[in-house]
């Protein structure tokens, strides 16, 4: 009969073969274990599209707010005082300087200057002026006056019978009554002849006084007509027909449209940056997104001390007449210029509770770096600090991304859904997906500075 109880040493060897399937199993598993971690670090790896730094050059720009003025206007008066006969003109008609705007009654005006030239006239007959009236012509030297001559004529005369009545009275043969007499007569012409050159004197001065008030009446004759001073558009019409007026009533408001000032207060940091010849940018609630232009004319020479603003006024083309005076306006002004100016593509910037950040690939490692952006221009941002210049950075998949995160650089025209060593569908490597962009679900770009 044969026994079912095993040996010791038959035992030891089926505990050795046990044994030993048990380590080859345990090994095979581990080998297994190790192999697919090696394989899930290698498809964790971030795949992400490349973009280098460039050099850009810059246009700087301040901005502007303001409001469009006239840089003329005038409040038209009447200087002198009469009936309004004609008015010329209505709102909104544009006149040139000269042009008539109001016209007043001239009868009474008329004889003034009627009234004026007869005393003119009569004052240079007295001074033997008797051609067209004028007021360059001169009259004649004192001695060619008739009243002068007449009184020099009768001097000379009793001079000459002065000296004769001494001569006969030193011979004894005139009597000392008659000597007096000559003598008298000759001290009486003197005076005389003295009198008419003062009244010539006087008529000579009146011949200016008279001339003034001549030409005064004829200038309020002219007056009687109501001018433009100035060329523009009529703003206020301020009379009516027969209306009596008197000097200095306004009858109507004119102001320059054509050029138009722009005129704003700009911050005192930008005090160096401004200058005259500068160009302008606006626009104009009236006219939507259409852009006006102009050049800085005047820059104040103080600052506020309340607003730390100095005023700036540019001066602005307004052939067409659509811009008024009193519209609002927003623009640039643009200042300089800078070159070589460093400039991220807006696909590779990232921003986050108003920090800018961008992606630094080193190795197949990410370095997150925040920048200072100036400026944009297109699709591209000014880095004003934070980037040496030479660094490639990450333009995709930035939401996946941070410091010490492992990437994997994209060939040209390779998809971030393709995986590593395999190409496209097609034998093409390009356009089978481009991943998630920034600035769609999930990104962590938010609005830039």
């Amino acid at each position: 009969m044969t026994s079912s109880t095993l040996s010791p040493g038959r035992v030891r060897g089926a505990c050795a073969v046990i044994l030993g399937g048990l380590f080859l199993l345990s090994g095979a598993g581990c080998q297994s274990t190790e192999g697919r971690a090696r394989n899930g670090n290698r498809s964790a790896a971030v795949p992400v599209k490349t973009a280098s730094i460039q050099r850009v050059t810059v246009q700087r720009q301040v901005e502007l707010a303001g409001n469009l003025l006239s840089p003329d206007q005038a409040k038209v008066s009447s200087e002198v005082a009469g009936v309004v006969r004609q008015v010329l003109v209505e709102i909104g008609q544009e006149v040139r300087a000269g042009d008539p705007l109001v016209r007043l009654e001239t009868r009474e005006l008329a004889l003034a200057v009627e009234r004026a030239e007869s005393a003119l006239r009569q004052t240079r007959a007295q001074l033997g002026m008797h051609g067209p009236l004028s007021e360059n012509d001169q009259p004649p030297p004192d001695e060619e006056i008739a009243s002068v001559k007449t009184a020099l004529a009768t001097r000379d005369d009793a001079r000459a019978n002065a000296a004769r009545a001494e001569n006969l009275a030193a011979r004894r043969l005139l009597s000392p009554a008659d000597l007096a007499t000559a003598q008298t007569q000759l001290k009486v012409s003197e005076a005389a002849y003295q009198s008419a050159l003062d009244t010539v004197r006087s008529l000579k001065a009146s011949l200016q006084d008279r001339r003034a008030a001549y030409a005064l009446a004829q200038k309020k004759l002219d007056d009687a007509v109501v001018r433009a001073p100035i060329a523009g558009s009529v703003a206020e019409r301020l009379v009516q027909v027969g209306e009596y007026i008197s000097e200095r009533t306004p009858v109507a408001t004119i102001v320059q449209v054509n050029p138009l000032k722009l005129r704003t207060g700009v911050q005192e940091r930008y005090a160096g940056a401004i200058q005259a010849g500068q160009a302008v940018e606006f626009r104009v609630e009236s006219f939507g997104d259409q852009v006006f232009k102009g050049r800085v004319a005047y820059v104040g020479p103080a600052i506020d001390q309340t607003m730390r603003t100095f005023t700036v006024e540019a001066l602005v083309e307004n052939d067409d007449r659509r811009l008024k005076p009193g519209f609002f306006a927003k623009g640039y002004i643009f200042t300089r210029q800078d070159a070589n100016v460093m400039a991220v593509p807006d696909n590779a910037v990232s921003a986050l509770a108003g920090v800018s950040s961008v992606y630094v690939i080193e190795g197949n490692k990410i370095r997150q770096v925040s920048v200072s952006l100036g400026p944009r221009k297109g699709d591209l941002w000014e880095v004003l600090d934070g980037l040496k210049g030479d660094e490639v950075l990450a333009a995709s998949n930035l939401n996946q991304l941070a410091t010490g995160v492992a990437v994997r650089v994209l060939a040209p025209g390779e998809s971030e859904g393709t995986p590593p060593g395999e190409a496209p569908r097609g034998g093409s490597r390009r356009g089978q997906g481009q991943g998630q962009r920034p600035g769609q679900a999930g990104a962590t770009r938010g609005d830039r500075p």
